[in-house]
C-alpha cells in the first residue's frame, strides 16, 4: 500500500511537472505568436516579418513600425493624376520613398478612367475625389499649424499652440464631403469630381484629372479660368481643361438648372467642405461636424478598431458580408498605444499564405497595440515596398498589380544646427 501511495506522489509529481513544462512551451509560444523580431530599416523605420496560424491556417505577414517624428507620410496618385494605374513600387521609386503600401479603392478596369478614387482622394490640400458612402478614411498631416486637425482630435498635441509642428498627423474617420459652386448669389451642388460622368449629373473637372475631360457623350459644359466663366459649351463633350481653371459639365436636369445660374463672364467659386460623423452603439449617426482640412486623405473600408475596441463598422459603410468574411490578402494601417504608426500587409490567395477575414486581422492588430485601425484596398493590390523592393508575395498571377494611390514614407531631412 505504502508504495502504490509512494508510486502515486512520484507519478503524481512527474505529471505536475509535465504540465508545467508543457504550460510553460505553450505560453512561450504563444508569446512568439505576439512579439516580433523588429529591424531597424531606417531611422524611424523598423520592418518584422511574421509567419503564422489564424484559425488553423497560415498567413504570411509584414508590419512597418514608423516614428513619425522621423518620417513623413503622403499620399500619392498613380502618374501624378486623378486617374491612372501605376504600381505602389513605382510610385514609390518615382518619389524616393523608403516604403509605401498600397492606398484606397479604385476603379479597376480597362477604360479611360481606370485608377478613379472609389471614394475621397486629397493631396496637398487639394481635393481630387468627393467622398462614397461616408466611409473610414485616412487623413493625414505633415508639419502643420497647430489646431489644424484639433477640430477631430481634441487631445492632440501641440493644442492651444502656435507655429507649425515637426511631426505628422494620422486620424481616422467617416467623412462626407459637399463639393458645391457659388455664382451670382447662387449656390450649385456638385455631384462628383474628376470622374466619368454619369446621367443627369454636375461634375468638374480639374487639371488634376488631365488635359481633357473625357466626356464621350454631349453635354452642357463650362470653361472657368481664373474663377470667371470664359466659355459656355452646349451639347459639347471632351472640352480642354484650362490649367488655371476647371471644366464644369452636365447632362439632363442638372445641365438645366446649371443653365440657368451661370453666365458668361460672370465670376463663380468652387468649394468643398469636409465633415466627419459620429454615430451611436446602434449605429446610427447622431452628429455631424465640420473640419478643417488635412494635408492628405486616402479612403478605405471599412474602421477596425475605435479608441482601443475592435469596432468594425462594415454594415455602416455599406461592405459586404462576404467581403469581410472571406480570407483575402489585406492591407491595413493604425495607431499604436506609444504614438506610432503601422502598417501591414497579410498575404493570401495562396497555399502558403491563406489570408485574413476582417475580424482576425482586427484581433491581431489589436494585439499589436493598435488603438485606431482601418483596412486598405486590399486583395489583388496589397502591396509592401521596403528599401528598394517589394517584400510581400501579391497575389496576382502578373504580380504587382498597378493600382490607384499609394501612402509613401520617407524621410525627414534632419533639421541644420547653427
Amino acid at each position: 500500500m505504502k508504495k502504490d501511495r509512494l508510486f502515486a506522489r512520484k507519478n503524481g509529481a512527474a505529471l505536475a511537472r509535465a504540465l508545467i513544462y508543457t504550460s510553460l512551451c505553450l505560453y512561450a509560444s504563444a508569446a512568439n505568436l505576439f512579439a516580433q523580431e523588429w529591424r531597424t530599416v531606417a531611422d524611424g523605420v523598423e520592418q518584422a516579418h511574421v509567419r503564422r496560424d489564424f484559425s488553423g491556417k497560415t498567413v504570411d505577414i509584414n508590419l512597418l513600425r514608423l516614428d513619425l517624428k522621423k518620417v513623413r507620410l503622403d499620399v500619392h496618385h498613380a502618374l501624378d493624376k486623378a486617374i491612372g494605374l501605376e504600381t505602389t513600387s513605382s510610385i514609390a521609386k518615382r518619389k524616393r520613398a523608403v516604403a509605401a503600401v498600397n492606398g484606397g479603392f479604385f476603379r479597376l478596369d480597362k477604360s479611360e478612367f481606370a485608377g478613379d478614387a472609389a471614394g475621397i482622394l486629397q493631396i496637398d490640400g487639394e481635393m481630387i475625389s468627393e467622398s462614397a458612402n461616408a466611409r473610414t478614411d485616412c487623413l493625414i498631416c505633415n508639419d502643420c499649424a497647430f489646431g489644424t486637425l484639433q477640430n477631430l482630435a481634441p487631445n492632440l498635441r501641440g493644442k492651444g499652440k502656435t507655429g507649425r509642428t515637426n511631426y505628422t498627423e494620422t486620424l481616422f474617420r467617416h467623412l462626407r464631403s459637399s463639393v458645391f459652386l457659388t455664382s451670382r448669389g447662387e449656390r450649385i451642388p456638385v455631384s462628383g469630381m474628376n470622374r466619368a460622368r454619369k446621367g443627369d449629373e454636375l461634375v468638374v473637372y480639374t487639371p488634376a484629372f488631365g488635359p481633357r475631360t473625357l466626356t464621350s457623350t454631349p453635354g452642357f459644359e463650362v470653361v472657368v479660368k481664373n474663377k470667371k466663366i470664359v466659355e459656355v459649351r452646349d451639347a459639347f463633350s471632351n472640352s480642354e481643361i484650362p490649367s488655371n481653371g476647371y471644366v464644369i459639365t452636365a447632362t439632363g436636369p442638372e445641365a438645366e438648372s446649371l443653365r440657368d445660374k451661370i453666365s458668361l463672364r460672370a465670376s463663380i467659386w468652387f468649394s468643398s467642405q469636409l465633415s466627419y460623423l459620429t454615430y451611436s452603439a446602434d449605429r446610427s449617426m447622431v452628429g455631424q461636424q465640420d473640419i478643417w482640412s488635412a494635408e492628405d486623405i486616402t479612403n478605405g473600408l471599412p474602421q477596425l478598431i475605435k479608441n482601443g475596441k475592435i469596432d468594425i463598422t462594415w454594415e455602416q459603410e455599406k461592405a459586404s458580408k462576404s467581403f469581410v468574411e472571406t480570407r483575402h490578402p489585406r492591407t491595413a494601417v493604425a495607431k499604436l498605444k506609444n504614438g506610432k504608426f503601422l502598417m501591414l500587409t497579410a498575404d493570401g490567395r495562396s497555399d502558403a499564405s491563406a489570408g485574413l477575414d476582417l475580424y482576425d486581422l482586427a484581433k491581431y492588430m489589436h494585439e499589436l497595440g493598435a488603438v485606431d485601425a482601418m483596412n486598405l484596398d486590399g486583395g489583388g493590390s496589397t502591396t509592401m515596398f521596403l528599401d528598394g523592393k517589394v517584400v510581400n508575395k501579391p497575389s496576382d498571377k502578373v504580380g504587382e498589380r498597378k493600382i490607384g494611390d499609394a501612402i509613401v514614407v520617407t524621410l525627414r531631412k534632419p533639421k541644420k544646427r547653427f
